[in-house]
């Protein structure tokens, strides 16, 4: 299955006798809905995923560029947590994870390729010494005066704070502007001095309520984590794009129903215990339902079941990015593109792009689909930084590569280019984005038979997603009505 046709294992789950008789749907078929529909399935529920687009995978997608396999959404996993490397395995991709051949990456600032620093929390470093060469002797200096600061009052962290914010008033707007909003940019296209510091960096948050510097609360997150084994990060051989589909597949080997092209229009509780969804002319009965779709999305459909929610979630917003992936002649590239995985660019800097992975030089799989080609790709787009996504996608080729010629010095033309744009793509944590959350799941609980997963709520990235997901199946799998079985029977 490679996620571009429909699927239908339809109702078998029911006839297996796996052990409990509820039908539950899932709405929506990126990696937090079949993650969940993967769990509840194996569980022995009955499920059937409707997903609104002819593609499942949401912002996972494998592609081809140039006759070799290429992700063009997201491209690696966390592999310190491990619900995104468990679920792989399960679904049958554990002899595919392979670790980044080489993880030096630099940062494209002040007009020239600086490595990139150690000893640092999502940019935040315990030691000024380690920032030297990225920074200025000033924003250097300004660091190491934190010591001569007042303690951090943890009062001040109360109810959150922007970690822009909190970070240039301990170490100096530089360090912020420089290193941690770059990095913050990469994960959620997002804003620094926006950001919740509790949502997006929470360790951070919690040693930063117990030491007087920041210095000492990153050096005490660093220790924390020292005894940690095995890679950060882990890709999947022909692509994290991949995944979607084998999860597809183990939730069809497993009796699920998967229906693309099924926009969900309206869901309704009938006066049993049940759920009635309507998609297109057909109406489904449920005994329970998972929205796994956007807030935007959900915010729809839970506006009159829960217009608490739904106002919380419609206040929600997103940033959207593109990601240009460029294939070369691997000799014309490689003679010229520096050591490493790519590069980070701060947005202080005034570039087009907000990055670039050296594709082929990260991942040794890119290789089978063609030893004389390199691959690359940028992205550009951030938060309120909409109008260069109205650019054309050869406008977009154009500035990535007239970016990369200023950063690496490489100006040879690509054999082959192709834009993706991932519009609305990832919602957007400012502070108190945790209470918001908190406010939903309370209304929503108000609802028995309903759960609610994906990016929105605990975390943008695969692991936080897939631990989204397993949250809600498991919500779901101890309802009662979901070990009896009433769908089918509900009335309006």
């Amino acid at each position: 299955m490679d996620g571009t046709n429909g699927i239908s294992g339809a109702g078998t789950a029911a006839d297996a006798g796996t052990g409990r008789g509820g039908h539950t749907v899932v709405i929506g078929g990126g990696i937090a809905g079949l993650a969940a529909a993967h769990r509840l399935a194996a569980a022995g529920a009955r499920v059937t995923v409707l997903e609104a687009t002819t593609r499942l995978g949401g912002k996972l997608q494998a592609g081809e560029l140039a006759g070799a396999p290429v992700d063009l959404g997201a491209e690696s996993m966390l592999a310190r947590r491990p619900e995104a490397v468990e679920l792989a395995r399960a679904v049958g991709l554990g002899d595919r994870l392979q670790p980044p051949a080489t993880a030096t990456a630099s940062v494209w600032t002040r007009d020239a390729l600086r490595p990139m620093p150690k000893g640092h929390v999502m940019g935040v470093p315990g030691d000024p010494a380690a920032l030297a060469g990225l920074l200025s002797a000033e924003g250097t200096e300004r660091i190491g005066a934190e010591g001569a600061l007042p303690p951090i009052d943890p009062e001040e962290l109360d109810g959150d704070v922007a970690v822009g914010e909190f970070v240039a008033r301990r170490l100096g707007r530089e360090v912020v502007d420089r290193l941690v909003e770059p990095l913050l940019g990469g994960v959620y296209a997002g804003d620094a001095y926006r950001i919740s510091l509790r949502a997006a960096v929470p360790k951070l948050y919690e040693e930063a309520r117990r030491h007087p510097t920041l210095m000492e609360a990153v050096r005490a997150v660093q220790r924390a984590a020292a005894g940690a084994s095995g890679p950060v990060f882990l890709g999947i051989a022909g692509g994290v794009g991949t995944l979607p589909g084998a999860v597809a597949d183990a939730v069809t080997g497993l009796g699920g129903d998967i229906r693309l092209d099924r926009p969900v229009h309206e869901l309704r509780r009938t006066t049993g215990e049940g759920w009635r969804v309507r998609t297109g002319g057909e109406l489904i009965e449920a005994d329970a339902v998972v929205l796994a779709t956007p807030a935007w999305s959900a915010s729809e459909l839970l506006a009159s079941l829960a217009p608490a929610a739904s106002a919380e979630l419609a206040a929600v917003e997103y940033a959207s990015m593109a990601l240009v992936t460029l294939a070369y002649r691997r000799a014309e590239a490689e003679a010229v593109l520096p050591a490493g995985s790519g590069f980070l660019v701060p947005p202080v800097d005034g570039r087009t792009i907000k990055a670039s992975t050296f594709s082929s030089r990260k991942w040794r799989w890119t290789d089978e689909g063609s030893d004389e080609l390199l691959f690359l790709r940028t992205s550009v787009g951030r938060h309120g930084e909409e109008e260069h996504l109205r650019r054309e996608d050869g406008e977009l080729v154009a500035a990535s590569r007239t970016d990369l010629a200023a950063a690496t010095g490489l100006t040879a033309a690509p054999v082959a280019s192709v834009v993706t744009r991932w519009t609305g793509g990832l919602p957007q944590y400012p502070v108190g984005h945790l209470d918001r959350v908190a406010r939903i799941r309370a209304a929503v609980a108000e609802l028995p038979g309903l759960a609610v997963c994906g990016a929105v709520y605990d975390g943008v990235g695969i692991p936080a997603c897939v631990a989204s997901a397993h949250r809600a199946a498991d919500e779901i799998l101890a309802m009662p009505t979901l070990a009896h079985g009433t769908a089918g029977g509900g009335r309006e």
